[in-house]
């Protein structure tokens, strides 16, 4: 055979192999498709099979539907706060007159001097929290709450809600209170205007109405919810001090939180300031009661005026109760009010009123009974004069009365301490809040503290920044904002450069338990920051 022949057989023989190889895959392909399709249909029948006859859902394009109590609750949204209160104990150093914390305590503590009481110090107090809530009446940062919410609170504290986010709390300083209404004003420093809710008028105000109550019950901040108003002048406490707590009563859901938030109506003004409720459960039974709008307004222009509320009292106690019958026999056919009591050294007494004389006129409006007498004479101006007609053994008789002050006049049966000035208020500006002194060479001896930077912290005021942020007596400080502290005229000078809105980072050392056992103790240094909010810093 030759070679072409040769060559001829090999290709034959080539084309053969391709063509079965090829053959094969298809075949194989074809396989693979079927066991696919079969696979499939076998997983399929089963979730075919569970529900044949049902069609998918689909959620719809979103359309919010816009109401008038979606439109009242995003109006309120941004003028309405939730408030937060810090308490601390007031103690004192067992078998001192030094209050615990003092410098004079810590100094004893802090240089081995020993206590002849061999007491070892008390454990940092805690703070005692509570929850409320407020409505912004004023641009610039005012906001009416309960005076309840914040009463006794060493720090007060304001979140606002604004755009979806909840911002940092803003520490907020008490203006002014008045604990007959339950009614309180505070203010927080703010950069712009802030979004108030307008006023609305109780007077106008209907049983059957639609009340929309908004706050932080138990702490959910930003709760709405919807009722009517239930009645109107309704009285809850029938001591003194409820003596101008006259309440609109809703079943709109109002808990624990809720006090000082708005009680709005249909147009989303203010109709009333949320105070208490009426319930066995300690939650809402649909008995919730909101201080009146009218009522509120006074207070509160009162207290950005005054610092508190003053109202007019002639001294004097009457039957809530009036019987046309009981006025008849004391000659006041008309009505009146029948004077039980007229208290000793006050403007009553001084004018020469009595007891059974009946009230039937003062400043020259007739006076039927005793809210109405209470009324006119809340009204009048403090130190100023005014004619009150009384009926006296059957005859007219004009007396001259100078108004009072009813706070100081009846001081013991509001709560107020005996003692208590007349201005109840009284600003206290916060700022670092710490106490410093420089370290002497023989002091840095006896603590074993060799830097040559560093000031002693002897005292830390509760609630201030300082404490906030975790400094604490005893430590020593040895650099603010990165700047090294070697004296207090250091800490002053950083100070100075200082304004609120500020970042402050300090470095303390504190001393602490030696994982050495050749020694007693070791100072560690701890990294300390903050945002100021309040003035700078005390020392």
């Amino acid at each position: 055979m030759d070679r072409t022949a040769e060559t001829g057989f090999g290709s034959r023989l080539m084309r053969r192999k391709l063509l079965s190889l090829t053959l094969l895959l298809f075949t194989l392909a074809i396989g693979v498709v079927i066991g696919t399709l079969a696979s499939r249909d076998v997983n399929a029948a089963p979730e075919e099979a569970v529900a044949p006859d049902a069609k998918p859902l689909v959620i719809p394009q979103a359309e919010p539907l816009e109401n008038e109590f979606t439109r009242i609750a995003k109006q309120a949204r941004s003028a309405v706060v939730h408030i937060r209160v810090e308490t601390l104990p007031q103690q004192k150093k067992a078998g001192s007159s030094e209050p615990e914390g003092s410098s004079e305590d810590m100094f004893k503590r802090f240089f081995g001097i020993p206590d002849p009481f061999g007491n070892r110090g008390s454990p940092r107090r805690r703070r005692s929290p509570g929850e409320g809530s407020g409505v912004i009446v004023d641009p610039n940062g005012y906001i009416i709450t309960n005076h309840h919410v914040v009463d006794k609170a060493d720090r007060i504290r304001v979140r606002l809600f604004n755009n979806g986010d909840d911002e940092e709390l803003r520490d907020a300083k008490l203006i002014g209170f008045d604990p007959e209404t339950d009614l309180a004003v505070i203010k927080i420093d703010v950069a712009e205007e802030l979004k108030t809710i307008p006023m609305g008028n109780s007077d106008a105000v209907q049983v059957g109405d639609w009340a929309i109550a908004v706050g932080s019950p138990f702490g959910f901040k930003e709760t709405v919810t919807v009722g009517i108003i239930s009645a109107k002048a309704r009285e809850v406490d029938a001591s003194v001090k409820g003596t101008f707590q006259r309440f609109l009563q809703t079943d709109a859901a109002i808990n624990p939180g809720n006090s000082g938030g708005p009680l709005l109506n249909i147009r989303g003004q203010l109709i009333g300031v949320n105070t208490a409720i009426v319930s066995r459960s300690g939650g809402s039974e649909g008995l919730g009661f909101a201080m009146p709008s009218k009522v509120a307004v006074n207070v509160y222009n009162q207290i950005i005026k005054h610092g508190k509320v003053r109202r007019g009292s002639i001294g004097i106690s009457f039957r809530k109760a009036q019987p046309p019958a009981l006025l008849r026999s004391f000659g006041a056919n008309d009505g009146g009010v029948l004077v039980t009591n007229v208290r000793e050294g006050g403007p009553a007494e001084d004018a020469g009123m009595l007891v059974e004389d009946v009230i039937v006129e003062i400043a020259g409006k007739p006076i039927k009974s005793g809210d109405e007498l209470i009324s006119v004479v809340a009204g009048q101006e403090v130190e100023s004069t005014v004619p009150i007609v009384v009926i006296r053994d059957g005859e007219r008789e004009s007396l001259n009365v100078k108004i009072a002050d009813r706070s100081v006049l009846f001081r013991s049966e509001l709560g107020y301490a005996p003692d208590e000035k007349e201005e109840l208020i009284e600003g206290t500006e916060v700022m670092f809040g710490i106490e410093v002194s420089n370290l002497t060479r023989s002091q840095r001896e006896q603590l074993g503290f060799e830097e040559t930077d560093g000031v002693l912290v002897t005292a830390v005021e509760p609630a201030s920044f300082a404490d906030d942020i975790g400094v604490m007596p005893e430590d020593i400080i040895v650099m603010i904002n990165r700047e090294a502290v070697a004296s207090i005229d250091d800490v002053r000078g950083i100070q100075d450069g200082l304004k609120p809105g500020d970042d402050v980072a300090v470095k303390v050392m504190r001393r602490g338990p030696s994982r050495n056992r050749e020694q007693e103790f070791e100072w560690t240094a701890i990294y300390l920051a903050g945002v100021l909010q309040q003035d700078k810093g005390r020392f």
